[in-house]
């Protein structure tokens, strides 16, 4: 026994150099992606099945903008789980509740309110298609943004805060920096969820089909991976301010490869004056560069 158990540490120790070789020279990779950008860009990487690990400004705090509707959808699926709502119930939408200045397809269906809709389903505008008035209708039901900030550092995800409704950001400019979260912290929450440590399992069923049908962002993470690879994300995007400064343009998510394996990716850009395809390319530049490392990596 003692002698297979050093066997195992050798094994362990040979194979240990290679593996940290080979992220390593991921690290470079996306380092100098990011060291062309005049941005703020924030990376983090977590391999399922490896347990490979990887940040690149992983601590520092980035804007979310919409990202933080995926911490939202799960307060929303932790109260259903605790029986204080239910999918199918119906939620009476106000015409007030629908406003008409900002990103909204709720709003372009149901023009003039005043209709109930299943929980769920205002759920799947929220995520899959980042509905604004939807994200405000859920906030509103979970009892406001400091319960949804609770149940974040309840669940062991400090680095993050949510102080503003999307009503509240479209106030200021200033107001969108107090939601913010750091790549480790974003990427932490996925893995979370994945692992199933904080919903039952239709609860996590159903915000990963809404999230896998996320219509949103399709030039971020999965703008260079191979088409209909199962991408399960959420995407974040704020306007241009006057100076011509883009604050936001984010996609956190759950990447499936080929062999069937996850990892976990955040890409926050922030603080930027391209343009949105390019700061796009820069989350599926980093996003393929991932991809390839583990693809390779299995043959």
């Amino acid at each position: 026994m003692k002698k297979i158990f050093f066997l195992l540490i050798l094994l362990f120790c040979y194979l240990t150099p290679a593996a940290i070789a080979q992220t390593n020279l991921l690290r470079q990779k996306i380092e100098q992606i990011v060291s062309q950008k005049k941005a703020d860009v924030g990376v983090a990487l977590y391999g399922f099945e490896s347990k490979d690990t990887l940040s690149v400004n992983g601590g520092k705090h980035f804007p979310m903008q919409s990202v933080f509707k995926f911490h939202l959808a799960l307060t929303v699926l932790n109260q259903v789980d605790k029986g204080k709502l239910s999918l199918n119930q119906k939620i009476l939408i106000k015409k007030s509740d629908l406003s008409a200045n900002t990103w909204s397809p709720l709003k372009k269906k149901y023009t003039n309110g005043n209709v109930r809709l299943p929980l769920s389903e205002i759920l799947s505008y929220t995520v899959s298609q980042s509905d604004n008035n939807g994200c405000d209708i859920l906030f509103k039901l979970v009892g406001g943004v400091k319960k949804v900030d609770a149940y974040m550092h309840g669940i062991g995800v400090k680095d993050i805060a949510i102080k503003a409704t999307e009503g509240g950001m479209r106030k200021n400019w200033d107001v969108q920096f107090t939601n913010w979260t750091t790549p480790f912290a974003a990427v932490q929450m996925l893995q979370k969820f994945y692992n199933g440590k904080i919903l039952s399992k239709s609860s996590y069923d159903f915000l990963w089909k809404i999230m896998t049908e996320t219509s949103t962002g399709a030039n971020r993470i999965k703008g260079e991976l191979p088409a209909r690879t199962l991408v399960a994300h959420k995407t974040g995007s704020s306007g241009v301010n006057e100076k011509g400064v883009t604050a936001a343009v984010n996609d956190i998510g759950i990447v499936t490869l080929p062999n069937g394996d996850h990892f976990a990716l955040c890409v926050f850009v922030s603080n930027t004056k391209d343009n949105d395809a390019a700061n796009e390319k820069t989350i599926a530049d980093i996003a393929k560069a991932v991809w390839d490392f583990y693809t390779n990596k299995s043959k």
